[in-house]
């Protein structure tokens, strides 16, 4: 083999090596508790190969859009075509905001729940380094807050700060069904289900004495109604095994994929004796749509902070969800404002509040019933954007317009934003400091005024790779020269390095080493060469 081709072999070889994403693995002997094994078991059992199954099933509905044969509305059923309605319970009928972060931080888990927010998610999912060791520290971050006994310990006032009590209504988001561990079960190295294993710990130490409201999960990731079986079934054995009654377990649903933006009646109808309400996650479904249409030109995105709040394939789908939801007695909550407020900048401070008030008064006006946030300093705008509790009895023209029809999910993004070369710099720069936010062991991370997670990671790398799918059809402008050179894997491979040396000189409050922001460019890189786009 001569010497050149040896090179590049070996070269593909490394690069094919650096993958973003290593399965949660347990260490052994896992700490479990007692009776956990035998508890979880049998439901292993039944629900990781139905998991599996599922998983087949979203790779082919994805290998059929990439071969034209696009997602669409189902047919009739009894879910959309027979009288049925959710029963809202009491103390669920008001979220007009839910703040969210990540499970393992306890001071962060703490001030949300204290904010005053009507609703808080603590995540287990994508705020959250996916390893064992900060899976074991939410969970137990979970059980102490649901139990109103998590604290932390403020430096500045020397003492020990609780959870006030509150009508908030606590959710867990589990990690979503895309996701799988090895172990976890005294079973060695066979691989379990994600879900199953978060929703199982969760609810295994857990009493109806000890909550003050009905034990709650976030779903995230589903990309089809036939899903929602799953988790229905999942909810019920759970309930069973603990004596609860069948329908004890409450949920919410996050609407994340564009498959299931058209199944979203007959989503609610397969879990409609658990779930109260869904969520338009808009940057996963952003990504979401790149990853189904990324063999259509005509989908390459504008620079991701050009894109208009109210872009017609997120408005058109932030008033359906509120048409179907309201029309079946559910909660529509609208999506996260990535622009963060700041302490320390009055400037941006304000910026962040001004496009957070503007951004919930559409998700209002589009007849949702709250809006989720992330910092406990956005809390009394975004409820203040909805001056009712919820407003299921009071339809809005929009959502009117959205049940009177099926609306079209998939209108083409034409003359908005721009596409500029400056504008995938920037996504690079992110996903490099994003990748190396999580190798630190934090899934999300302040950069630049923004809040960023893995929704905003896989955005970037979709909308870097599919930029390079199609160099050859779609202009990227340069700001200095106006014409800019085709986004080849060359000239993307050379920002990376302009972009990691940028970095390097100047980390800001960025935490990490030269290594790990070095290793951070290669795995984003890599990512995106390997095609790594699923939510993981």
């Amino acid at each position: 083999m001569a010497p050149e081709v040896a090179e590049e072999n070996q070269s593909a070889r490394a690069q094919d090596d650096l993958r973003g994403f290593a399965m949660n693995e347990v260490p052994a002997p896992p700490e479990l508790p007692e009776g956990f094994v035998e508890f979880y078991s049998p439901l292993h059992s039944r629900f990781t190969p139905w998991q599996q199954e599922l998983i087949e099933k979203r790779k082919q509905v994805l290998q059929a859009a990439h071969a034209g044969k696009l997602p669409t509305y189902l047919p009739p059923s009894p879910a959309t075509t027979t009288e049925w309605k959710i029963d809202l319970p009491d103390w669920a009928k008001d979220q007009r905001n839910q703040m969210t972060g990540p499970a393992d931080d306890a001071e962060l888990c703490v001030k949300m729940l204290n904010s005053g927010a009507p609703g808080v998610m603590l995540d287990l999912e994508d705020s959250m380094a996916n390893t064992w060791e900060h899976l074991q520290l939410g969970i137990k971050n979970v059980h102490a807050a649901l139990r109103g006994k998590l604290t932390y310990f403020d430096k500045k006032k020397n003492l020990e700060v609780g959870i006030k009590d509150s009508p908030t209504v606590t959710f867990t988001r589990a990690r979503g069904l895309h996701l799988s561990q090895i172990g976890g079960f005294g079973q060695g190295h066979e691989v379990t289900s994600a879900s199953l294993y978060d929703v199982c710990r969760v609810a295994y130490e857990l009493e109806a004495k000890d909550l003050k409201h009905p034990l709650c999960f976030y779903i995230p990731k589903s990309e089809s109604a036939e899903e929602a079986l799953w988790w229905n079934d999942l909810f019920k054995r759970i309930a069973q095994a603990k004596k609860w009654e069948p329908d004890y377990i409450k949920c919410m649903a996050l609407v994340e994929a564009h498959p299931l933006a058209f199944q979203i009646e007959e989503f609610l109808y397969n879990l409609r004796d658990h779930i109260i309400g869904l969520n338009l996650g808009r940057w996963d479904y952003m990504a979401s749509l790149i990853h189904f249409n990324f063999e259509d030109p005509n989908w390459v995105l504008p620079d991701r902070n050009t894109i208009p709040h109210d872009v017609k394939f997120f408005q058109n789908l932030r008033e359906l969800i509120p048409a179907v939801c309201h029309r079946r007695g559910a909660l529509a909550i609208g999506g996260m404002t990535a622009l963060y407020p700041s302490r320390e900048d009055a400037e941006l401070n304000a910026r962040a509040l001004d496009v957070l008030a503007k951004d919930k008064k559409n998700e209002a006006n589009c007849g949702m019933d709250g809006a989720w946030t992330g910092h406990p300093d956005q809390n009394t705008i975004a409820v203040e954007q909805f001056p009712v509790p919820n407003q299921l009895g009071t339809p809005s023209g929009a959502s009117e317009r959205a049940e009177a029809r099926q609306p079209d999910l998939r209108p083409v993004p034409s003359n908005i934003g721009k596409r500029t070369a400056d504008g995938t710099r920037a996504a690079i720069r992110t996903v490099i400091r994003y990748r190396n936010g999580v190798l630190n062991g934090k899934g999300a991370s302040l950069l630049d005024g923004y809040m960023e997670d893995l929704a905003t990671d896989r955005i970037y790398r979709l909308m870097i790779a599919q930029r390079i799918r199609h160099s050859d059809k779609v202009e990227i402008k340069c700001e200095q020269h106006n014409k800019c050179p085709k986004h080849t894997p060359e000239f993307i491979s050379k920002l990376f390095d302009e972009e990691l040396e940028k970095i390097l000189k100047s980390p800001g409050k960025d935490a990490g080493t030269p290594e790990t922001f070095t290793r951070a460019r290669h795995i984003s890189e890599a990512m995106i060469r390997n095609h790594e786009f699923d939510p993981i």
